[in-house]
């Protein structure tokens, strides 16, 4: 009998929490339980819009594949990659297609402007940081030949530390040269063929080098 009366109340402390802060716990409960709902709910709506949206991306490839693409097509389909699967791969890679096909077709403008949007919607901690990086980098090379000279370092801004890559390096430079920035851009080429790996870039950059000291 003093077993179970010594039992019973070891259960008493936990029994006077739980009463004491029992609109606490039900409340925790309450948002964990929510938390857990949303989280798979969530999930689900996500993988639902991916279903749809790798539909939508059958109709873009079979549109863009063409000889001549109907660019009215691709753009309605582009529209509603944005506005429905924003945050999909496949809208990624439709905006990166469509960014090359408009620089093809020397729509330049409207190149710039899809990778503009491919670099927001790869931003930030959690984006695709390849697919952000190609879209800085042809974005910087179009504004380059646009003549926007501080937009196009602007782009590759992020890139600037001596930790990048030998292109993004070049690609600077090639933007100081044309800002008469002789000794920076002469710096960076020099940074790039450091970088290089392959001797026929490392060539390049000796030959642009070279022209300037001429």
């Amino acid at each position: 009998m003093n077993n179970i009366y010594e039992n019973n109340m070891r259960f008493v402390p936990v029994l006077k929490f739980i009463d004491k802060y029992k609109n606490v716990l039900i409340l925790v409960a309450v948002l964990l339980v929510g938390s857990i709902a949303y989280f798979v709910i969530d999930n689900q709506i996500e993988k639902n819009k991916s279903e749809q949206a790798s539909i939508v991306y059958k109709e873009w490839l079979q549109e863009i594949s063409q000889e001549n693409p109907n660019n009215v097509n691709l753009n309605k389909l582009l529209d509603r990659f944005l506005n429905d699967f924003k945050n999909t791969g496949y809208t990624q890679l439709a905006l990166l297609s469509k960014a090359n096909l408009d620089a093809k077709l020397n729509d330049y403008e409207e190149s710039l402007d899809n990778f503009k949007k491919l670099i927001q919607i790869t931003d930030g901690f959690s984006g695709n940081k390849i697919y952000n990086k190609i879209a800085r980098v042809s974005a910087a090379r179009l504004l380059l030949s646009m003549d926007k000279f501080d937009d196009a370092l602007s782009m590759i801004d992020v890139y600037s530390s001596s930790d990048t890559n030998g292109y993004i390096h070049e690609l600077t430079g090639d933007i100081l040269l044309q800002q008469d920035k002789i000794d920076l851009a002469i710096s960076q080429y020099k940074k790039a063929e450091k970088k290089y790996n392959d001797e026929s870039s490392r060539t390049i950059i000796s030959m642009k080098i070279s022209n300037i000291n001429l």
